[in-house]
């Protein structure tokens, strides 16, 4: 059996977040509407894929109860492009399990950390 896991967030607006999310560098893959509002989003960052859904509640908590980890080749050329457009939670960094990674947080508040491995010396 194959199986694939994409994590869906629950957000208050789901168009303003897909739009957000595709101002980092995201491809809105599908949208959803209930007629009206959209109320579901399926976006793409490579081999990657997240989902919005309505329903969540907006937060001003310094964390939220999930965040996405994306794994780039080039996160220094990540954080170039990102940086200036989304609020840095913590900057470039290599860390002691063996990446490089920054983390910022999106328009509801979740984190979204970008990382790569790297050589441990």
């Amino acid at each position: 059996m194959t199986a694939r896991a994409v994590p869906m967030f629950h957000v208050p607006d789901v168009a303003a977040t897909a739009d957000w999310y595709a101002s980092i560098g995201f491809a809105v893959r599908d949208r959803g509407s209930d007629g009206g509002a959209v109320v579901w989003a399926s976006m793409t960052f490579g081999d990657s894929e997240v989902m919005l859904n309505a329903g969540g509640k907006a937060s001003d908590a310094a964390r939220r109860e999930v965040d996405l980890y994306v794994h780039v080749d080039d996160v220094d050329a990540a954080f170039a492009r990102i940086a200036p457009k989304a609020e840095v939670v913590e900057g470039l960094h290599d860390t002691f399990y063996g990446m490089r990674e920054f983390i910022i947080r999106d328009c509801n508040r979740f984190w979204i950390t970008f990382g790569q491995r790297v050589a441990r010396g």
